[in-house]
Order: structure tokens, then sequence, then C-alpha cells
């Protein structure tokens, strides 16, 4: 995708003289305040556990990176591939996953629903404010529509809103790409916090992802003697590499296959080309089960996740129900907008401490971070 070629802008302006409409796109993204406040939102482990862990904005610069190298592998656009990279995860709320279900369950309840991709959306259309002659980051066409599109398509009966972004038709491939790169890159990294947290069975993970016990038993032969923690390091290093690799040979084979040699082609044909083969589709399955049936679901990770949740609800419903309780802005907002979605894009605007922070001024009861300092030490 040449930028050359994008749809534009919502508001028309000059190009830069040395930097390419995507480029341009990936710096604003950099210097958004949603994308700072990225770095105090929880990936899986929070500080409190330790200070080393993954959070959302590290998370995000591994997802930038390995899409760069796979972009760059099959000749794509990476600076439209960095952008969307950069933005996929922009609009999360506090607590991860756990958050996002909370606060879509919580809008049900009045009609409506929250999704990450959709709200960082909104968050760059309207939430920014950094420029004069427009509200948000006035993006191209091309990056609006990969924070929509890149990890599902939609139907436009459901969600007539989003129709300019060409519903029917497939992303570019480097849209494409990035709900991929986003599970070799949590599904390694998630392995390796929970190795750091003392949460990983090493046999079992051998055992229950046979490809990498193979991976492991060959640095095992090949480094005798060495730290354990170096050999996991190096097998699930190959685990990544094997991944990616996969990822850049199936797609090229894909749109070889579909004798797609344009863009056009590329949103005509009748599925997404980028992906994995059957058999790496199989491993990183093996991963992700593994992942949830040992880490995810771990009682000190739900346990923890529990209280903060209910903390976001409890919050929720406190701004939900009282008057003159969010920012003025808000408040005025509110005069004409739902009050729901106001309180909800508040709260999925906050930073983890903040709203914990707000839920203890308001609500009065003990937060998940005091009762978790409590509880257990960290680890280091």
């Amino acid at each position: 995708m040449h930028a050359r070629d994008s749809r534009g802008r919502r508001f028309p302006e000059h190009p830069h003289p040395y930097r390419s409409d995507y480029a341009r796109d990936r710096d604003r993204i950099v210097h958004a305040r949603a994308f700072r406040r990225l770095e105090a939102k929880t990936q899986v482990f929070t500080l409190r556990f330790s200070d080393h862990f993954r959070n959302r904005l590290t998370h995000t610069l591994e997802v930038s990176q390995i899409a760069r190298t796979v972009a760059g592998a099959l000749a794509l656009n990476t600076e439209l591939v960095e952008a969307l990279a950069l933005v996929h995860d922009i609009g999360h709320p506090p607590f991860g996953h756990a958050g996002e279900r909370k606060l879509d369950e919580l809008m049900r309840t009045h009609g409506g629903h929250f999704n990450h991709n959709l709200h960082a959306l909104r968050i760059v259309e309207q939430f920014e404010h950094r420029y004069i002659g427009f509200n948000g980051l006035n993006l191209t066409f091309e990056v609006r529509e990969g924070i929509v599109k890149h990890s599902r398509d939609y139907n436009g009966a459901e969600f007539p809103e989003l129709a300019e972004y060409l519903l029917d038709s497939r992303p570019p491939l480097e849209s494409q790409l990035i709900d991929w790169v986003d599970e070799i890159a949590y599904n390694t990294a998630d392995l390796d916090d929970a190795l750091e947290a003392n949460l990983l069975d090493l046999d079992s993970l051998r055992q229950e992802v046979p490809f990498f016990g193979e991976f492991y038993a060959k640095v095992e032969a090949e480094h005798r003697g060495a730290r354990e923690k170096l050999k996991f390091n190096e097998a699930l290093r190959r685990v990544l590499d094997t991944l990616a690799t996969d990822l850049i040979e199936n797609t090229e084979r894909s749109v070889r296959d579909a004798r797609a040699r344009t863009v056009d082609d590329i949103r005509g044909a009748a599925e997404r080309l980028a992906g994995f083969s059957d058999l790496a589709r199989t491993q990183n399955t093996l991963l992700k089960r593994f992942l949830f049936g040992h880490v995810y679901n771990h009682p000190l990770i739900t346990e923890e996740s529990e209280r903060s949740v209910r903390c976001l609800e409890e919050l929720f419903q406190y701004y939900l129900h009282q008057a003159h309780t969010m920012p003025a802005p808000h408040e005025e907002m509110a005069r004409e907008v739902p009050r729901h979605v106001v309180v909800c894009d508040y709260i999925a605007g906050m930073t983890d401490q903040f709203l914990l922070r707000q839920h203890q001024e308001h609500v009065g009861s003990v937060t998940a971070e005091s009762s978790s300092r409590e509880r257990r030490p960290r680890v280091r």
C-alpha cells in the first residue's frame, strides 16, 4: 500500500516535505496522550509482581518490532505497518481484557457495547486534541480502516456507523498482518513473564506444547550446563522466529496462489491472505491453550483481576448515578450524549492506578493495589 495511493485524510493537509503520510500518522500516534497512557495499563502481570513485566506499551513496541520485520520481508509498506502496530491497542481500558469484558457487560445493560478497536477509532477521531484545525489526529483512511478491521470483519447492517470503511472488502496486507504478529508477541512474551513470576511449570510446557519441547531439547543438547533460564530464553526465541517465518512464507504463498498483484486484488480476495499455515496455526493454538490453562486462569491472576474489575464496576455505577462527579468537560458532554456512554469513555481512558485512586476516593473501599501488597511479596 503506497502512501501516494491513500484515500487521504478526513481534513486535507499539505504534504510534508520529507515524511510520507503514513510516517506522519505513526508520529502522531506516538505523541498522542492515549499512547502514553498505555505504559500504565496492564498486559497480564502488574508491577506489584515485578518491575520487569510487560505493560500494554512495551507489548505494543514488541508488536511493532515483529510487524516491521514481517512487513519488510514481504516488501510491504513498513511505515503503514508500524503505524497500525503502534495504534492497535490504544483503545484498551484498564485491567486488560478483563476490564474490556466488564465495560462491554455494563454497556450492554444500556443497549450498547464496548470494543477496544472501535474505542480506539473514537480516540483518534474525537478524543485527542492536539491540532487547531480539527479534533482527533486526522489519520489517513488506511490507518483508520486498519484500526477497525485488523482483527475481524464487521457486518454493515450491524455496524452502519462503519460503512465508510469498505466492510465488504478485505483490508490491505499491512493491516491483515497485525493480528497475527500481535499473537506471536503476546504468546511468547506471556510465557516469559509467567516464568519470571514463578507461575510456569517448564516440564508441563515442554509436554503440552511439543514444538517448544523439541526446541528446548535441542538447546539442552547444544548448551549443556547452561542456566535453565537461558535455555528457556533460547527455546522461546526459536518459537518466535518459527512463527514469524511461517507467517512470512505462508502469506507470500497465499498471495501467489490467489494471483493477487495489487492492493485491489487483496481487497477483492474471497478471504484474508495473511496468516499462518495449518501447522503453525496448530502450534500457536497449543501455546494459547497452555497459557489459558496454566497462566491466565491461575488463582493469583484471576483473584487480582476480579478485585480490580470490581473496582471498575463500582466506579462506573458511581459516575453513572451521581451527577457532577466527572471532570467538567465530561459532565458537559453528558448533556448531549447518553451519560452511560460518557462514563464508559472516561473510564476506558484511565490507567490502572488512576482508576484505583478514583475508586478509593469516591467509593472508599480497599483497592486492589493495597490488598495485593498485603497479600504477597514482590518478585524481582
